[in-house]
């Protein structure tokens, strides 16, 4: 049967073809596009992603609006099933504002879009999206946000910490984000929220400028992660 993925749609997406791209390319199965006004996702499926644009506009906060439509009461019921859900810049967005993820994304600290290859530092090793790499490894990926700035009140902020639940760390700090936050991890460390787009390095062909293909890794960390489970 294969890898079984789906890739979600809202009205202002416009990173979800490259997120089926990529999981087709890595996992060698077309990815399912899963709409937004459906009521329940299609059976059997073995990884969300919430892929990034402008959701609704971005009207009332980034994410707000997404977080609810129909689709994302089956991705919350997925999420507490233990299915792995991957939200990448508005999909990191849709998850704080579903309450999949802690936290809240805000306007840049410079106020302005951020559009760049920034290389991000591993902090955690052991969730399925970031099993393979090692500790402090840097990797090179894009980002492309006017919203990505991760604020968190300092409790939740040592929490996480404490946890393990920081996946990634900005070298240079791209946006303002509280203790150079990138990623963040649910408690069970199988939902993974992150700025940066992975689905844009997935390429050997991409230049190393714009990250090459160091976010190939990240979805093939999870199907290993997942294939030997």
């Amino acid at each position: 049967m294969g890898f079984k993925a789906g890739v979600i749609t809202f009205p202002g997406s416009n990173c979800d073809r490259d997120m089926a791209v990529a999981l087709e390319s890595v996992t060698g199965t077309p990815a399912l596009r899963i709409w937004h006004g459906d009521a329940e996702l299609p059976e059997g499926l073995d990884f969300i992603a919430l892929p990034g644009g402008f959701s609704y506009g971005d009207y009332l906060r980034s994410g707000a609006m997404a977080a609810r439509s129909p689709i994302l009461k089956a991705v919350v019921k997925a999420a507490e099933r233990g299915v792995p859900v991957l939200g990448v810049c508005n999909g990191f967005q849709v998850l704080t504002e579903s309450g999949l993820l802690p936290g809240a994304l805000m306007r840049n600290a410079g106020q302005t879009f951020v559009c760049r290859t920034a290389e991000l530092e591993v902090a955690n090793t052991s969730s399925i999206y970031t099993s393979g790499f090692v500790q402090g490894q840097v990797l090179r990926i894009p980002v492309a946000h006017h919203d990505g700035n991760y604020f968190a009140d300092e409790a939740t902020l040592d929490r996480l910490e404490g946890e393990g639940r920081v996946a990634f760390r900005y070298k240079d700090n791209v946006n303002g984000s509280r203790r150079d936050i990138a990623g963040v991890l649910s408690a069970n460390g199988r939902v993974l929220g992150m700025m940066p787009h992975p689905e844009r390095a997935i390429e050997p062909a991409a230049h190393p400028s714009l990250g090459g293909e160091d976010g190939r890794a990240l979805f093939e960390n999870v199907v290993k992660s997942l294939v030997a489970a």
